[in-house]
């Protein structure tokens, strides 16, 4: 099955339906910690209702720090960290409460390259190249160059841990 493509330079794209129904699958798998080494569960409070809402996300590393990178852009989920104040917790085997700091658009393209090369590392190169121009609509081996012209559109968080 293709990702659904977010490629286009839009504010909000909702996710399809089909989307929806496997994120709950990824929400107990990567809560439990059985999906891969990087996936794990957001939780943020909704921003309208107060109630926790948990998405499958990857996260990503980077120079010794930790980032989630909106792969669908202004994202229901980025609406509702920004309206929690950064306030989330991240889950894979255990809940740890973590501050997210949203980067300046400036700053996000070598975290998003670094998320594209690390499709190479968790999947075929197949399914790498099409999620790279599903998400962003670039190739997999696109630069650093490329990747800023569109870092705008991909929120970027870095994950603080709480101790």
């Amino acid at each position: 099955m293709k990702p659904q493509s977010y490629a286009a330079r839009t504010r909000y794209r909702p996710p399809a339906p089909w989307y929806r129904r496997l994120n709950r699958l990824g929400v107990l798998l990567t809560s439990i910690g059985l999906a891969p080494r990087d996936a794990v569960t957001l939780q943020v409070r909704g921003r309208t209702s107060g109630r926790p809402r948990r998405i499958p996300i990857l996260r990503t590393r980077y120079l010794g720090d930790d980032y989630l990178v909106a792969l669908a852009g202004e994202a229901q989920w980025v609406r509702n960290v920004r309206a929690a104040r950064g306030q989330a917790a991240i889950r894979r085997g255990r809940t740890r409460q973590v501050h997210l700091e949203e980067l300046p658009a400036a700053e996000r393209a070598e975290i998003i390259l670094q998320y594209l090369w690390a499709l190479r590392g968790r999947s075929s190169a197949t399914s790498a190249a099409d999620q790279a121009r599903f998400y962003f609509g670039l190739g997999v081996e696109a630069t650093l160059g490329d990747v800023a012209t569109i870092a705008a559109f991909y929120p970027v968080f870095r994950i603080t841990y709480r101790t």
